[in-house]
């Protein structure tokens, strides 16, 4: 009973205790319960809205800190540290699972297929890059330095769970080719832009507001899954765009 008095004093003496860092343990537990659910029974659904509860876990904690600021480098730092396991980790995990029950293009060897599933959590590795990057650069302010992390959590929990629903059809060969390229857009130098506002004029959120609402649109028509896998689409498509006609300026950023 000591050394437990002991831990939850030397938390609070260390701030550890906080509403921000408890809504960043609840995002931590969603992405570990969402990488549960798909590895070990293959629910791609649960792990779905799981991963997006932890979204949504992610932003109050920003939210709460700046609100009661409560800002602090072990909150930014153990931030990191549940985004690598619910937008890294878990979204692998759902791919890991989706991959079983894929059908196979090519007449691969039982090993090369199994190795092409495995290769699969090269995503959780460019997560945890991506992540590390943004904690040192402090260019990425008014935009993003390669894809978010959540972003394309919430592109593979969603195609994830349409395959389970089978309302989507994606050979072995796809999925692994897809990952890879996901990979490298969290790596890359794509410079991608941000949903923080700044104010609510136009003129500076033109861009967000637009994007926005054809998400919205997105999200009416098709669901909520097919919708966010078509918006996280969109919203790299138009990212990509936007930095391949200003990339001439912007020769500091490669």
């Amino acid at each position: 009973m000591t050394l437990v008095a002991a831990i939850i004093f030397s938390g609070m003496k260390l701030r550890l205790i906080t509403i921000p860092n408890l809504l960043t343990l609840a995002n931590l537990l969603c992405g570990s319960a969402a990488a549960a659910v798909a590895l070990t029974q293959a629910d791609l659904q649960t792990a779905f809205w799981l991963v997006a509860a932890a979204a949504v876990f992610d932003f109050l904690d920003g939210f709460a800190a700046r609100l009661l600021g409560s800002e602090s480098p072990v909150g930014g730092e153990l931030d990191s540290l549940a985004d690598d396991i619910s937008f890294g980790f878990a979204p692998a995990a759902v791919l890991f699972a989706a991959y079983a029950g894929a059908p196979a293009a090519w007449g691969w060897s039982a090993g090369a297929q199994e190795a092409g599933r495995w290769l699969l959590f090269v995503l959780a590795a460019a997560s945890a890059l991506r992540l590390a990057r943004f904690n040192v650069d402090t260019t990425q302010r008014d935009d993003f330095l390669g894809l978010p992390v959540p972003a394309s959590a919430l592109l593979c929990v969603a195609t994830g769970a349409l395959i389970a629903s089978e309302r989507l059809v994606l050979h072995r060969e796809t999925l692994v080719a897809a990952t890879l390229v996901l990979s490298w857009l969290l790596v890359s130098p794509v410079r991608m832009f941000s949903l923080k506002f700044h104010g609510f004029g136009w003129r500076d959120n033109a861009l967000r507001y637009i994007y926005l609402a054809a998400a919205l649109v997105l999200l009416l028509l098709f669901g909520w899954q097919a919708g966010a896998a078509l918006a996280v689409v969109l919203y790299v498509v138009v990212a990509t765009g936007r930095w391949l006609v200003r990339r001439p300026g912007r020769g500091s950023d490669e």
